[in-house]
């Protein structure tokens, strides 16, 4: 049985309304008659005060149908990294669309974030970010959340709150791909240490650029000029494509300011 005739069911057996449902756990009559009528999901947030309300546990109420959500969700955010890169508008829509149906649910809204400016709406931002570290479990997803939540704030100029929202999340040293990757061995051992090169190549890009950033505050042209072609030297040898996470793009723009600028 899906949930949403597990709901009517239940409501039935209890001998209330839609209206009533509604108003006990906060949302509009319209949204349980989608459910009943599988025109859209309960977000996964709602599972405890639907469990409590019918009395039954969560595994008797949803059945599988918590991991149907986050299969949906999961499947409208990969819709929308197609369009990440090259079009934020319709990545944004996407996501936009989901949420609809799947309102507060973490992962379409972490996926938001992705497609947002921090400096250009730093309040929408810090917004959906608290409201993710508030509902999600998922610590990745929370620190996640954390990393948005501090560039907003320092778009803001609020450099305190940058720093305490950097401090969530934890410092961490070796990581559990890592390790497989040392230990174990085949499929699994290549799995891991594919994943930990991926990670670790992002990480190198990323600090790459901040590290240019340094230099250009300094002054120092040339140094930035050295780090950024260095990147894309890396990259090519990896024969890393066209448009993975915008780093090529970028530095390609740096290096033609930087030039500019030397003029």
């Amino acid at each position: 049985m899906n949930i949403g005739n597990k709901i009517k069911e239940l409501r039935k057996q209890r001998g209330v309304t839609q209206e009533q449902l509604a108003d006990s756990i906060g949302v509009s009559f319209q949204a349980v008659s989608k459910w009943e009528n599988n025109i859209a999901l309960p977000d996964i947030t709602l599972a405890p005060a639907l469990a409590s309300y019918f009395d039954v546990s969560m595994d008797v109420l949803f059945d599988f149908n918590l991991k149907e959500i986050e299969d949906k969700a999961f499947a409208i955010a990969k819709e929308s990294w197609k369009y990440r890169s090259s079009d934020w508008e319709k990545a944004r829509n996407i996501i936009d669309e989901g949420l609809k149906t799947y309102p507060d649910n973490v992962i379409l809204l972490i996926n938001r974030l992705y497609v947002m400016n921090s400096e250009e709406t730093p309040d929408e931002v810090i917004a959906i970010a608290l409201k993710i570290i508030d509902l999600s479990k998922d610590e990745a997803i929370k620190y996640d959340a954390c990393q948005f939540l501090a560039y907003a704030y320092k778009a803001k100029g609020d450099f305190e709150s940058a720093r305490k929202a950097i401090d969530i999340i934890p410092d961490i040293r070796f990581s559990n791909q890592r390790l497989k990757a040392s230990i174990l061995e085949g499929k699994e051992k290549w799995d891991a240490a594919c994943q930990e090169f991926n990670e670790a190549l992002y990480a190198f890009m990323f600090i790459t650029y901040r590290m240019a950033e340094c230099c250009e505050d300094r002054g120092e042209y040339d140094e930035a000029l050295e780090y950024y072609e260095n990147a894309l030297r890396v990259l090519d040898i990896y024969k890393v494509k066209e448009g993975w996470y915008g780093f090529r793009e970028g530095f390609n723009e740096e290096i033609a300011k930087i030039k500019e600028k030397s003029k």
